[in-house]
């Protein structure tokens, strides 16, 4: 598979991305700052969230649970919007730096923006990964494709990929990933790259949610990741939304290193001996229950999101009985825990025009019962 400007080819020393997200609080001068310290610390990409609120939840959504504690989600994500001209500053001072720039859409506004961008890759966060619509209009782009497949079935990942090739793109690569924030290293089920890789013929890689920089990332890269992926902040205590499961420099950098080393091992030796290596580093029952069983399922501390922290059809604003639904009273959001889920987005033509059977209040999932 030839590789996207920009993007090292596969089995090379696996591509280094640190996810930066929103941790730029509304300040480039902040996002910036992250830049410098991703590139000191051995990231070879930094990826960006491209966040709109209402693109992603309703008003009513409420608390949800995260590392920080309950959060008004919804109010945290319209504190960190930024005026279009945020992006291509940080984009340009981004390359300046010898790094690939990448970032995640969420909805039609930020993937319009991100589209100006003319980006070389694309990233779909696993939340995203049932968004018909969404992975339709980046596919067309021609862009290379980063699909994390967190909170998934083996369905859901197929379905995404029928998608993007529908479009026309088969510069696709996925990444493992477990949608728990953080998320237990025992639980994450590293064989997956394999069966992934196998099953699909694509090039898989891995987004972590664990705490710590060396065993999953470390075990990744001994099974051929073609890309880590880990979030990044100047401080544990800096406030962004993902800094309490995010590595510092310090520790970005252990990581960078021993997924270095290890890449090397399997280049030189194999990837047996850089998993007997890592056995000796972190011990054998450590490694084996990262390692895991490669079939895939929900892990346990993500299997309570699925469903809820993936797309579906919810009601913009109250609908009335008999209303017809429309772009107006309709949208495509994550449900988190307060709300209930709606119908996968891949309804989304089907009901579009048609009555509402019963009054929805706002936020609330659009069912079948209510078509």
């Amino acid at each position: 598979m030839s590789s996207p400007p920009g993007v090292p080819p596969p089995m090379t020393k696996p591509l280094i991305i640190a996810e930066l997200g929103t941790g730029h609080g509304g300040s480039l001068a902040r996002a910036k700052e992250l830049v410098d310290a991703a590139a000191a610390s051995g990231a070879g990409c930094v990826k960006f969230q491209i966040v709109y609120a209402d693109e992603i939840l309703h008003p009513n959504a409420g608390l949800v649970p995260l590392p920080g504690g309950d959060t008004p989600l919804y109010n945290v994500f319209k504190s960190v919007e930024v005026s279009e001209d945020f992006w291509p500053e940080i984009q340009t001072y981004t390359e300046s730096k010898k790094l690939l720039f990448l970032a995640t859409p969420f909805g039609p506004a930020s993937a319009a923006l991100l589209h100006r961008l003319n980006p070389a890759s694309v990233k779909i966060a696993s939340p995203e990964l049932n968004y018909t619509a969404l992975l339709r209009e980046t596919a067309s782009w021609g862009a290379h494709l980063i699909l994390s497949t967190g909170v998934s079935t083996l369905g859901d990942i197929e379905s995404a990929i029928a998608v993007v090739r529908e479009a026309g793109n088969a510069q696709i690569w996925l990444l493992h990933c477990v949608t728990a924030y953080p998320a237990p290293p025992a639980e994450y089920n590293l064989r997956l790259l394999i069966s992934l890789r196998n099953i699909f013929g694509l090039p898989v890689g891995l987004s972590d949610h664990s705490l710590d920089p060396g065993l999953v990332p470390s075990i990744a890269a001994a099974l051929g990741a073609v890309a880590i992926e880990k979030h990044f902040c100047l401080s544990r205590s800096g406030g962004g939304l993902d800094d309490p499961i995010a590595l510092p420099p310090a520790r970005f950098a252990e990581m960078a290193a021993l997924v270095g080393e290890t890449a090397a091992v399997v280049e030189q030796e194999g990837a047996g001996a850089a998993l007997a290596g890592l056995e000796r580093r972190f011990g054998t029952a450590a490694v084996l229950e990262a390692l895991g069983d490669g079939i895939k399922r929900p892990a346990p501390s993500e299997a309570a999101n699925y469903g809820r922290t993936n797309r579906s059809l919810h009601a913009r604003t109250a609908v009335e009985k008999g209303e017809i639904f429309s772009v107006h009273n309709t949208a495509i959001l994550r449900t988190e825990k307060v709300l209930r889920p709606g119908l996968p987005p891949c309804f989304w033509e089907i009901i579009r025009g048609r009555p509402a059977r019963n009054a929805i209040p706002a936020g609330e999932g659009i069912r079948f019962e209510d078509v």
